[in-house]
This record gives structure tokens, sequence and C-alpha cells, in this order.
């Protein structure tokens, strides 16, 4: 919208244009309105960013606790959007976990109907004059965030200098077109305005351009407040400014699996057939704001219209948005079986994703600008890969056991290959972790969030060294006791037996520890630490007494029986590592 308004106002060389040259100084009028509308998104973004840092931690808790039913799903979406300001944000949130496995489609029908009302409230702070106070909350936010020791209170500092930005580039933005007020080309441009398909066109259009509706109704009720447009005009605007909003939340679908197109789906959907539902009623909702909203009968004109205009459009637009969710909800499984029609899921790619284990399941890009998030997400995608390492010290055959004919040794070969399988996804998922937690390094993190990726980043390595343990250390020396037909006394088994089993336990508390942030676990791994090393001596002294015997083969058994415990410590030493960094080091 803006775009077609500096053309067509101010930048198109026509007659009636030429002819006011002198009146009008487009430069500066340009450079106020874009240079505005700058400052006006940075200081959203600003605020946005520090909204979400000091709220992202409690995000994913709140949307997973609070979304089991519709109405507590439409609050939790009002109230989160009413935080980040973002009702794209929120969606590409909810197109996330949907594409992890950790929401339902369903779950997100009343989060979006939510976030739509939680995203007027930029409206009604600017209808309500707060952008006067602009450069006293510039002022006040960056004092805090300098002079902050910790990062909540920085967080807060910038939360409120973005607001003050937000607001400075509104009120340029109003500066730069007073002298609009009296250029009648603008006026008749703005004539066209009073078509309401044009209007919604033109506002929807803006919005997927800048990705932001807030900026899109602010920039309405600026018009409104110069005198510039009609209350009809502005819900008009305001309208379409919701159907542009969902171009960022498609947008994060590209290359997204089913369900995640749906929940963009239901974005679009949902904020279309409200638009359309109210279209022939615009001025029925212009006759509610207005009722509801404070007049000033003793002005006339042009300047009553500027002071009653932009609380009557803040006002229609909540209205809008608050009477859409109470129409639709109660049809909210509508909208999801209306979206699988439209986007069906793709049965073969289902099934393939299904059998693809080297794919992550729970780290996504659309997590990276909400670094609490992220990591909680990396984190569960690091207890995947513990569960895999721990199936293979699970799948390792006893050592020494007494095989019998070929069949039981191929049995064992065939868990061997198995497990050199598993080591691959291990080392494939590595790679895509640590990818995945080098991205969050683009994005500034508080220095909480710096530890917990270097923590995570660490337990990544030590559970990737385990895999390849497993597979250079204890496979090689399997396939050897295959070879030879090595077997070891009943009393050895037993005694190796009961180590692994040891070692294997501390290696599962360690991963589980991590998983449930779990500090007993942890604490568990540590004292584990005597009964190991107590099993370990046993072996050598019971290896120690045979000996004696002197014989090749009692040497060979004696080497192959030591190196096995010998990595066996190994494995254990790194889930200590593990365990202790759960406990973030602290002193054992």
């Amino acid at each position: 919208m803006t775009k077609s308004l500096l053309a067509l106002a101010c930048l198109l060389p026509s007659t009636a244009f030429a002819q006011s040259s002198l009146s009008l100084d487009y430069l500066t009028m340009s450079m106020g309105l874009f240079g505005g509308l700058a400052l006006f998104l940075y200081g959203m973004e600003k605020m946005s960013h520090s909204l979400k840092q000091a709220a992202g931690s409690k995000m994913k808790q709140v949307l997973a606790t609070l979304t089991k039913s519709r109405i507590s799903g439409v609050f939790t979406g009002a109230g989160l959007t009413a935080v980040i300001q973002s009702s794209s944000v929120t969606t590409v949130l909810l197109v996330g976990f949907v594409s992890a496995g950790l929401m339902s489609l369903n779950q997100t029908v009343g989060v979006i109907m939510g976030a739509n009302i939680g995203t007027t409230v930029t409206a009604q702070i600017i209808a309500f004059k707060v952008t006067k106070a602009a450069l006293a909350m510039i002022a006040v936010g960056f004092v805090v965030q300098l002079s902050a020791k910790n990062e909540p209170f920085k967080n807060y500092g910038n939360i409120v200098l973005g607001l003050g930005m937000l607001f400075l580039g509104m009120n340029m933005m109003s500066e730069a077109m007073t002298p609009l007020r009296t250029y009648q080309p603008f006026i008749d441009l703005m004539a066209t305005m009073d078509n309401p398909l044009f209007a919604i066109l033109v506002a929807a259009a803006f919005t997927a351009l800048v990705q932001s509706s807030s900026a899109t109704t602010g920039i309405v009720i600026v018009l409104a407040g110069q005198g510039f447009i009609s209350l009809e005009t502005g819900i008009a605007l305001a309208m379409g400014a919701n159907i542009g909003t969902c171009v960022t939340a498609l947008l994060a679908t590209i290359g997204k699996d089913a369900e995640s197109k749906q929940t963009s789906g239901i974005h679009l959907l949902f904020n279309v057939i409200g638009v359309l539902i109210w279209l022939p009623f615009i001025s029925l909702l212009a006759y509610a704001a207005t009722a509801i909203s404070p007049a000033s009968p003793e002005l006339m004109g042009m300047e009553r219209l500027a002071v009653e205009s932009p609380r009557q459009i803040a006002n229609a637009n909540t209205l809008f948005n608050v009477l859409n969710t109470l129409i639709m909800l109660p049809f909210s499984a509508y909208f999801v079986t209306a979206v699988k029609k439209l986007v069906p899921p793709d049965v073969k790619d289902t099934k393939e994703r299904e059998l693809q284990k080297l794919e992550v399941k729970y780290i996504r890009d659309d997590f990276l600008s909400t670094p609490d998030i992220a990591l909680e997400q990396a984190q569960l995608e690091l207890a995947r890969v513990g569960r895999r390492v721990v199936n293979m010290v699970n799948m390792l055959p006893s050592i020494g056991v007494d095989l019998k004919n070929d069949r039981e040794k191929q049995e064992v070969r065939e868990t061997l290959r198995e497990i050199e399988k598993i080591e691959d996804e291990v080392d494939t998922l590595h790679a895509q972790i640590l990818t995945y937690l080098g991205k969050l390094r683009h994005n500034p993190l508080s220095k909480t969030q710096s530890n917990q990726q270097i923590k995570l980043v660490s337990i990544t390595d030590q559970l990737e060294s385990i895999a390849d343990l497993v597979v250079n250390g204890l496979l090689p020396l399997s396939y050897k006791t295959l070879e030879t037909d090595f077997h070891a006394s009943e009393e050895m088994h037993k005694t190796l037996d009961l180590t692994q089993d040891r070692v294997r336990k501390a290696l599962l508390d360690s991963v589980n520890a991590i998983r449930r942030n779990d500090d007993q676990l942890a604490e568990g791994v540590m004292r584990a630490k005597r009964e190991i090393n107590a099993l370990l001596e046993e072996v050598l002294k019971h290896q120690a007494e045979r000996l004696s015997q002197g014989t090749q083969t009692r040497l060979a058994s004696f080497r192959i029986q030591m190196e096995w415990v010998e990595v066996l410590k190994r494995i254990y030493t790194l889930s200590k590592r593990i365990a202790r960094l759960q406990l973030r080091k602290r002193p054992t």
C-alpha cells in the first residue's frame, strides 16, 4: 500500500503533480515516510526478538499444556501473540511443532484463531496515542538495556526500546503525510480506496511484502489520524492485512510435510472466510465500532474524522477478529476436514518418512529465531541419538559365549552388521545436530543460552564417541571371537556380562538424565564408579589367576577379554562426562 501511495502521490510526474511541485517536497516526504516505516519495522523486530528471548523458554510449554481444548487454545494463541506481536510468528511456530510431531492439527485451530485477536494489541496501543511518549520510551529502554547486569533486564530494556522506535516511526510517517491533507491528487487517490475489494487487495499485497499485519494496520491508523480515509475504508484495509499476514506461514511450509501445509492452510482459510463473511457488512461493523468508541461532537469535518477514526478502526479490527473467532470456533473440526481435502496427505511420503531413520525429527530452522525453543528441540533430537547409542550397547553379544553351531554364529554376525548400520545413523544425526547448533550462533544468544548450546555440542560429541568405541573397539573383538571359537569360563562369562550390563545402565541413565533434565539419574551415574571399578578389578584378578596356565590360547583369551573391559571402561568414562554436564560440572 505504501509503495502505491508513494508512487502515485509523490513520484509520478503527472501534470497535477507538476503544478503542485512548489507546495510539496517529495524527497523530504519520501524520506519521512520510508524512514518512518523502516524504523517502525525495526522497532517491531527488536521488540519481538526481545520478547521471544524473555518468554521463549515458556512458549513451547504453554502451547503444549494449554491447547488441549479449543477454547484454551484461543486464549493461548491470543496471549502468546499479544506478547510477541506477530500472528505470523505464532503460526510459523505451530507449523514447526506440527512438523516435529509435538502438536496435532486439531490443536492448532484454536491457537490460530486466538492469534488474530492477539495481533490487534498494537493497533489499540497506537490508537491510544501512546506514540507521543516515543522518545521517552527510547531513552528509558536504552538506559535499562545498557546498564542491566543480567539478561532478563536487558531484554526488558530492549522491549521498551523497540516499542519506542516503533512509535517514533509512526510519528515520522504521520508528520511526512501531513502536507498531503490539502493535496488534491492524493485526496482523489484515496477516494479510490472507497472500493472495499480494491482496499483489501492493496492491504493484502503490502502486508505480504512487509510480512506484518501490525505494520499495515499501524499505517492505516496513521492515514485515519490525518483524516485521509473513512472508517469503512480503514476496516477494509485492516481486513486485507489479515489475509496478507498468512503469506509468512505459507512460506514456512515450503519443503515441509502435508500436516505443516495444512496448518498454514487453516490460517489462510480462517482469515479469508472471515473477510468474506464481513465484506457485505462493513457498514454494520463500522456502526458497532462507532458505538463503542469515544466521540468528539465538538469537532467538525476532517478534524473530527482525524480524532475519532484511529480509535474506531482499532476497535473495529479487534471486533472483527473476536467475532470471527466466536462464529467459527464451533466449526473448527470442519476447518481440519477442509484443509485435509485441499492438501491431502501424501501416503508415499508418509511411509518413506517413517522408514527413513536418518531424518531429524525435532529440529527445524523455524525454531532458530527463538533460541530457547531451538535448544529444547535440539535436546530432544539428542535424546534420539542417545537411544540409538544405548541400543548399540544393548545389542552387543556376550563376550566369550559358547556358540554351538554355524546358525548361531550367523545370527551374531547379522546383529553386528545391524549395530554398524545404527552407527551410520548416529554419525548422520550427529552431523545434522552440530550443524543446527552451529546455526544458533548466527543469532545473539544470552549467556545461559550460550552455555546450553556448548553443553549440547559436548554431549553430542560424547555420544558419537561412544558409538565409535562400540564399532571400532567392541565389534572387531566380537568378530575375532567368532573366528577363533573363543569362549570364556562360566564364572568369567557372568562377571563380564555383569560389567557390560552395569556400563549399559550407566549410559542409559546418563542419556535419560539429559532427556528428562534429571539430576538424580546423573548423580547415580557418578556413584556407579565404585561398583564398576570393583567389577573391573574382579575381571583382572580372575585373568591373572588363569594366566598361570601360560598357554598360547590363554594369552589370546586374556588379550581379548582385557581389551573388551577396557573399552567398556572408556564407555563408562564418557557416560560420566555426559552426567557431569547435566550436573553443570559440579564437583563429585
